[in-house]
């Protein structure tokens, strides 16, 4: 954009908590933007003053370019990387076009506050995002410092607590952290929150107690997912996943998703992975995203509502597919194969004969690894016990580019 952006951070307590590198920069500025109570905290000085457009991010790219080729400083709460506007500039400008100066961020001075060692607890931020994201992270002693995007944040909190079955919980509410004059504390159990007001700077710590939680390794059970019988079941989806390899940040197809069990379980894994559900059936589209809401992945699964190959158009470009469903539809592994980016792994499922027959010939064309599954459990046969099979499933597995 041509200006020179600086983005500099500010605690509770005001100018004052700036360091004196931000401060030089804020009085040089020919641009200040940000919160409309933080650019209140400025001394005066001659530049213009730019309250941040609402919706912020919907205006973001208008405002920067109106001043362009100026000196603009943004003002932005404690460390601006922690949930803040320096992510987002940084994202969408590059890192050598913006420059951090920070304070001290809100999770430092809230985990300074509890005694708590920065790797004996994890940050979660809720800010612009939904409440549901926190179940992922939902498991008995384990310790929560939660950012919330305002005063309503402490409240359903609380409810998602409770209904999640940590009612229990012990929940320390921060009000106005940093600041030398108002800032409070609350402690609490999640039970009693539920209706609790906060002021609009509030920030969450939380003790997990009461339910155990779910892993989020492959393989919850088949009774976590909303299905009408389309659901790979437990260790047919621990095979897909863990085949599947997901890493940090990648993206999924999950094509023919049927409750999306697979694609729900590479997203748990790590909150920067994400999945595209390719559904063609409306009423398992619909559960698809209940159990994503359910299992703390609401936006990180996102349901595509159409059938393959046609509806995989101009989809974002995946690192790894899964085809549970459709797989011998015509176009449908070529369009994924095509689609799939160099190093990026494939994984099928057949449980027909004609879908294994194709998924053999990919594998002699493509390589990789070609599985047979025949899973038995234990079930009654009137007053004795005996072995029930599973129907047996045949899975490709391949990396592209590998042979």
């Amino acid at each position: 954009m041509g200006s020179s952006i600086t983005v500099v951070g500010m605690g509770a307590d005001g100018w004052d908590s700036i360091s004196p590198a931000g401060q030089a920069q804020v009085l040089q500025a020919d641009v200040l933007l940000g919160g409309r109570r933080h650019l209140a905290l400025l001394p005066d000085t001659p530049a213009v003053r730019e309250p941040w457009p609402s919706p912020l991010l919907a205006g973001l790219d208008e405002l920067l370019a109106l001043h362009a080729g100026r000196s603009v400083v943004v003002v932005a709460s404690g460390d601006p990387m922690v949930s803040g506007i320096g992510s987002t500039l940084v994202r969408r400008l590059g890192p050598d076009a913006v420059r951090v100066i920070p304070s001290v961020s809100s999770v430092a001075l809230a985990r300074a506050r509890m005694g708590w060692a920065a790797d004996d607890c994890e940050t979660v931020t809720l800010v612009g995002r939904h409440v549901g994201a926190l179940r992922r992270y939902l498991t008995r002693d384990r310790r929560l410092v939660v950012l919330t995007s305002d005063a309503a944040g402490p409240a359903e909190v609380a409810r998602l607590l409770v209904d999640a079955g940590f009612a229990d919980a012990r929940v320390t509410v921060f009000e106005n952290l940093g600041h030398p004059a108002d800032e409070t504390r609350r402690d609490d159990r999640a039970a009693d929150l539920v209706d609790a007001s906060a002021a609009d700077l509030n920030l969450l710590c939380i003790e997990c107690a009461g339910a155990e939680g779910l892993s989020t390794a492959p393989g919850l059970p088949d009774d976590c997912f909303d299905h009408d019988g389309q659901l790979s079941k437990r260790p047919i989806r621990v095979a897909a996943v863990c085949a599947l390899s997901p890493k940090p940040g990648q993206l999924l197809w999950d094509v023919g998703a049927g409750a999306g069990s697979v694609g729900i379980e590479w997203a748990r894994t790590d909150p920067r992975c994400r999945t595209l559900a390719l559904e063609q059936h409306s009423a398992r589209a619909d559960a698809i995203e209940r159990n994503a809401a359910r299992l703390g992945v609401p936006t990180a699964v996102r349901v595509v509502r159409g059938a393959a190959p046609d509806a995989l158009a101009g989809l974002d470009t995946p690192d790894a597919i899964f085809v549970g469903g459709g797989g011998s539809r015509p176009g449908v592994l070529e369009t994924c194969w095509d689609a799939l980016r160099p190093g990026g792994r494939l994984v099928a499922h057949a449980v027909t004969l004609e879908t294994e027959a194709m998924l053999v010939e990919w594998w002699k064309r493509h390589g990789g690894e070609l599985t047979r599954l025949a899973i038995e459990h234990a079930a009654a046969i009137g007053t004795f016990t005996g072995w029930q099979a599973l129907r047996p499933v045949v899975q490709w597995s391949v990396v592209k580019g590998e042979k």
